[in-house]
C-alpha cells in the first residue's frame, strides 16, 4: 500500500516536472520569437523614419536653393532697373545744371574778360601817361641843354669871328709898319700858310655847329610828333576804356536784374548794390585793421577769433557762393605770422586760429538727412544736384552765451576752414622747431663735464659735480618752462601742449639716443651718471606741469632710459643675453644693444662690459638679421609730422560758456558793429 502511494506520489511528480519543464520551454521559446519580432518590427520602423526624414530635408534645402535663386534673381534685376532710372534721372538733372552752368558760365566768361579788357587798357593808359610825361621830361630836358650848347656854340663862333678880325687888322698894320724896300722884297710864306690852316679849322668848325644845331632841330621835331601820337593813342584808350566800363555795367546789370525791371528801378538797385558793397570793404577793413593788432584775452578766451566769427556769422559769409573776406583774412594770418623767430607771437595766433577752427566746426553743418525729408541718393549724381539744390538753413546749437547757428556752408568757407587747419598745422611746427633749435645745442653734447670727472676720481662713489651737471639739465627745464608759460599766457589748448611736448621729448630722446651709439666716448658710466640725473630733473619737470600739459611726454624717453640703465647698472659681466632683453633694456634691438655692449668703457673703475657669450649671442642674432636690416637701422628717426587732428582739437575744448567774451574795444564805438555787443 505504501509502495504503490509512493510509486503514484512519484510518477505525479515526475509527470509534474516533465510537464513543467515544457511548458517553461514552451514559454521561452514562444517570448524569444515575440522579442525578435519585435526588434526586427521597430528597427524596420526607425530605418523607414530615418529615411522619412532624410527626404525631407533634401527636399527642405532643395526648395530654399530654389527661394534664394529666384529672390537673389529679382533683387539683381531691381537693383540694375533702379540704376537705370536713377542714372536717367541723374543726367536729366546733369544736363539741366549743364545749360544753367553755361548760361551763367558764359555770362560770367564775358564779364571777366571785360573785366580783363579794362585792367589791360588802364594799366596801358596809366603806362602810356607815365611814358608821356617821362618824355616830355627828357625833351624837356633834352631842349634845355640844346639850347645851352647852342649858346655855347654861338658864343665860340663870336669869340672866333673876333680873332679872325682881330688878326686881320693886326696884319694889316703889320703890313702898313714894315718898310719897303724894293731891291729886296721879303715874302713871310710860314706865317701865311699858317693863318691859312686856321682859316680852314675856323671854317670847319663852323660847319660842325651849323650841322649840329641842324640835327638838334630834325630830333626836336621828332619827339614832338612822336609824342603827338602817344597823347592820341592815351586818348582812344580813354575812350575805350569808358566804353567797356559801359558795357561791363550793362552786363552786370544784366546778369543781376530780371529782365521785367524798368531801367529806374535798375539804376536804383545798382546804386543800392554798390553802397552796401562799399560799405561792406569798409567794415571788412575795419575788422582786418582791429584783429591784425594783439587784441589780448577775455576770460582765457581769445577776442580777436570771437571777433572774427561773429562778424562772419552776422555778414552771413559761410553761406555766400563768393566772397573775397575769406581771402583778405588768410592774408592778413599770413602776415601777421612772418615773423617765426617770436614764439609769444606765434603762441598768440595758434591760440586764435584754434578757437576760430573750433567755432567753425561746430557751426558749418554737414548735409544729412532729416525728418520730414526724403532720404539722401546713394548715387553721385543724386548727391551732387541735392547739393545743388539744398537751401542753407541754420539750427541753434546748445551753446551758452554765444549764439551759434549750424549752416549750410558754401565752398569758400570750406576752403576757409582748411586753410586754418593748415596754419593751425604750421605754426605747431614752426613752434616745436623754433625750441628743437633752442635745446639743440644741449642735448647734442652729452658728455659729463671734465671737473666733474675730477671729482669722481677724488671721491669715488661720492656725487660728481653736481653744480655743473645741474646746470646743464637746468637750461633744458628753464626752455620748457620758458615755452609752458607762453602757451598758458595765450591760452593754448592743452592737445595741442600735450603733443608739442611729447614731440619735444621724442626729439631729446632721440638726440641722446644716437648719441650714444655714434659716440664711444659717451657711452661710460660716467656720462651715465650725468644723463641720469639730468632724465631725473625732466621726470620732476612732468610731475609738476601734471598730465594737463606732459601727457606722455616721459614714456617718449624709453629709449635713452633703458640704454643709461645699462650704463650704470654694476657687474655688468656677470648679465645673460636673456636678462638685458628682458628685464634691463627689453624695448631695444640687437644691433642698438650690440652698439651700446662694445662702445661702453668704464672710465673710473676700468670694469668690463657684458661677457664675450653675450657678444657672440648678439653677432649670431645679428646674422640672422642682416638681410632685413640695413646698417643705419639701430638709428632712431626724429618724427616732424603733425601729431593731431582737428576732432582732437575739437574735442579738447571743454568749455561751452561764451557769455564773458567781451568784443574788441576798438569796434564797440563802430556803428557797423553794434551786433558784437548783442
Amino acid at each position: 500500500m505504501r509502495r504503490d502511494t509512493a510509486s503514484l506520489r512519484i510518477q505525479k511528480d515526475t509527470r509534474m516536472y516533465l510537464s513543467r519543464k515544457a511548458y517553461l520551454l514552451l514559454c521561452s521559446s514562444a517570448v524569444t520569437i515575440q522579442t525578435c519580432m519585435r526588434g526586427m518590427a521597430a528597427r524596420n520602423e526607425l530605418c523607414f523614419r530615418k529615411k522619412t526624414g532624410a527626404a525631407i530635408h533634401i527636399q527642405s534645402q532643395c526648395r530654399r536653393y530654389l527661394a534664394q535663386l529666384y529672390y537673389l534673381r529679382i533683387k539683381k534685376a531691381a537693383i540694375a532697373s533702379q540704376c537705370a532710372w536713377r542714372g536717367r534721372v541723374a543726367r536729366r538733372e546733369l544736363r539741366k545744371l549743364q545749360m544753367a552752368a553755361k548760361e551763367t558760365g558764359a555770362l560770367q566768361a564775358a564779364k571777366t574778360k571785360l573785366e580783363n579788357q579794362v585792367e589791360e587798357l588802364t594799366w596801358r593808359l596809366q603806362l602810356e601817361k607815365r611814358m608821356r610825361v617821362d618824355i616830355e621830361e627828357a625833351k624837356t630836358r633834352e631842349n634845355v641843354k640844346l639850347q645851352s650848347h647852342l649858346q655855347e656854340m654861338q658864343l665860340q663862333f663870336e669869340e672866333i669871328k673876333e680873332l679872325l678880325i682881330k688878326e686881320r687888322e693886326a696884319a694889316k698894320l703889320a703890313a702898313e709898319q714894315t718898310p719897303v724896300i724894293q731891291e729886296v722884297p721879303v715874302i713871310d710864306h710860314e706865317m701865311i700858310n699858317n693863318l691859312g690852316m686856321e682859316n680852314e679849322k675856323l671854317k670847319a668848325l663852323v660847319n660842325s655847329l651849323e650841322k649840329k644845331i641842324d640835327e638838334t632841330e630834325k630830333k626836336y621835331k621828332e619827339t614832338s610828333k612822336l609824342s603827338e601820337e602817344r597823347l592820341k593813342q592815351a586818348l582812344e584808350a580813354e575812350s575805350k576804356i569808358i566804353q567797356l566800363k559801359a558795357a561791363m555795367q550793362r552786363k552786370s546789370s544784366f546778369m543781376q536784374e530780371p529782365q521785367s525791371a524798368t531801367p529806374a528801378k535798375k539804376i536804383v538797385t545798382e546804386s543800392l548794390r554798390r553802397s552796401q558793397i562799399e560799405r561792406q570793404h569798409e567794415n571788412v577793413d575795419a575788422l582786418i585793421k582791429c584783429v591784425s593788432q594783439d587784441l589780448g584775452f577775455s576770460h582765457g578766451k581769445p577776442i580777436a577769433a570771437f571777433t572774427i566769427y561773429k562778424c562772419l556769422l552776422h555778414w552771413k559769409c559761410f553761406e555766400a557762393e563768393r566772397t573775397s573776406v575769406f581771402d583778405r583774412l588768410i592774408q592778413m594770418i599770413g602776415s601777421a605770422i612772418e615773423n617765426q623767430d617770436s614764439n609769444e607771437h606765434m603762441a598768440y595766433w595758434l591760440s586764435n586760429i584754434s578757437m576760430l577752427l573750433f567755432l567753425l566746426q561746430r557751426t558749418l553743418k554737414s548735409t544729412d538727412a532729416t525728418p520730414g525729408k526724403p532720404p539722401a541718393p546713394t548715387s553721385f549724381f543724386g548727391r551732387m544736384t541735392q547739393g545743388f539744390r539744398s537751401s542753407p538753413s541754420s539750427v541753434s546749437l546748445s551753446f551758452r552765451g554765444l549764439e551759434v547757428h549750424q549752416v549750410e556752408a558754401k565752398y569758400p568757407a570750406l576752403l576757409f576752414k582748411q586753410q586754418l587747419t593748415a596754419y593751425v598745422e604750421k605754426i605747431y611746427g614752426i613752434v616745436r622747431d623754433n625750441l628743437k633749435n633752442d635745446l639743440s645745442p644741449f642735448v647734442s653734447c652729452i658728455q659729463a663735464p671734465k671737473s666733474s670727472r675730477a671729482n669722481v676720481l677724488r671721491s669715488s662713489g661720492q656725487s660728481f659735480g653736481k653744480s655743473s651737471t645741474t646746470n646743464h639739465w637746468k637750461s633744458i627745464v628753464e626752455s620748457l618752462n620758458g615755452l609752458l608759460n607762453i602757451l598758458k599766457e595765450n591760452c593754448v589748448p592743452a592737445i595741442l601742449c600735450q603733443k608739442m611736448f611729447t614731440q619735444i621729448f621724442s626729439y631729446i630722446n632721440v638726440q641722446l639716443f644716437n648719441s650714444f651709439l655714434l659716440r664711444r666716448e659717451c657711452c661710460t658710466f660716467n656720462n651715465g651718471e650725468h644723463v641720469k640725473a639730468g632724465l631725473a630733473e625732466l621726470e620732476l619737470w612732468c610731475g609738476q606741469v601734471k598730465e594737463e600739459y606732459a601727457g606722455s611726454s616721459w614714456d617718449e624717453l624709453k629709449h635713452v632710459r633703458q640704454a643709461v640703465g645699462f650704463l650704470v647698472i654694476h657687474q655688468k659681466s656677470r648679465i645673460s643675453y636673456d636678462d638685458i632683453t628682458n628685464d634691463l633694456c627689453p624695448i631695444l634691438s640687437v644691433q642698438q644693444l650690440y652698439r651700446i655692449c662694445t662702445f661702453y668703457w668704464d672710465d673710473n673703475y676700468n670694469t668690463p662690459s657684458v661677457s664675450p657669450e653675450v657678444i657672440s649671442s648678439m653677432k649670431v642674432l645679428m646674422a640672422e638679421d642682416s638681410n632685413d636690416a640695413d646698417s643705419n637701422s639701430f638709428l632712431l628717426d626724429d618724427n616732424s609730422s603733425i601729431p593731431f587732428s582737428v576732432d582732437d582739437i575739437i574735442l579738447s575744448v571743454e568749455e561751452k560758456d561764451f557769455s564773458d567774451v567781451k568784443p574788441a574795444a576798438e569796434l564797440i564805438g563802430n556803428p557797423a558793429f553794434e551786433f558784437l555787443q548783442e
